[in-house]
């Protein structure tokens, strides 16, 4: 089988919609995960390499029905973009509730370990042994925006993910690299208010810039195409002018 075996979570909208759409178009054959199968259908867009699974990130048995159909469609996993996530409530530490900490961190951080320990053992078991797995850090993963305690904190745990994801999978050819994508234009900088002015350290709000997604889908293609032999390990791609350097 010539064509590059991916799954993308996430993959019902904004960042995973385009990097699957992305990753077709290269001539990877895609499995397009989430919760909602008639956004993965608008994805798919009837793509004859496109193969829909709906799962929740955070149900274990729906993350190892999901690769098992992966396995069985196309008989190996090539590259997991572990895509889903919430940017969950704003607040601080002093207001977040534990159970609004809990949801978050369980599609944040627990369903991407779920995806990537069901990616490593099907790439451990296949014959060639190997693969990558890419994960969606943010900009958030190195500096905050104010109140966003949880999503920042589970970011930042995507970064140790990543580096021990890629140190464990050595031995069986797994890389892991981490993209940290800021201000794409997506459904969530709505929700945070960057079109209309996102909160500042300062207190103060502001327009920021927002870049095509597409670009960082093209970035993300850039890492899933590189041969076994190379990885990228951490790939920062944000909006040019963006507030990001002076953020705190």
């Amino acid at each position: 089988m010539s064509a590059r075996i991916a799954v993308v979570t996430g993959a019902g909208s904004g960042i995973g919609r385009a990097v699957a759409r992305a990753l077709l178009d290269a001539g990877f054959r895609v499995a397009l995960a989430g919760r909602r199968e008639d956004a993965l259908r608008e994805t798919a867009a009837e793509h004859p390499d496109a193969l829909v699974v709906p799962a929740d990130v955070t149900v274990e048995a729906e993350v190892e029905a999901l690769f098992a159909a992966v396995v069985a469609e196309w008989g190996r996993v090539d590259v997991l973009f572990n895509n889903a996530g919430a940017f969950g409530p704003a607040a601080s530490a002093a207001e977040i509730s534990l159970a609004d900490w809990q949801s978050t961190l369980d599609v944040n951080l627990t369903g991407a370990l779920l995806c990537a320990g069901a990616a490593m053992r099907a790439m451990m078991a296949q014959s060639p042994q190997g693969g990558r797995i890419i994960n969606n850090g943010s900009i958030s993963a190195q500096v905050p925006r104010p109140l966003s305690v949880v999503y920042t904190v589970s970011k930042h745990a995507i970064t140790g993910l990543t580096k021990s994801i890629d140190l464990d999978g050595r031995a069986y050819g797994i890389s892991a690299g981490q993209i940290d994508i800021g201000n794409a234009r997506t459904s969530i900088m709505t929700e945070i208010g960057v079109g209309d002015g996102a909160l500042q350290a300062d207190g103060s709000r502001k327009v920021e810039p927002t870049f095509d997604v597409a670009d960082a889908a093209r970035a993300v293609l850039f890492m899933a195409q590189l041969p076994a032999e190379s990885n990228v390990t951490s790939l920062t791609v944000a909006a040019s002018g963006m507030p990001f350097g002076g953020r705190g």
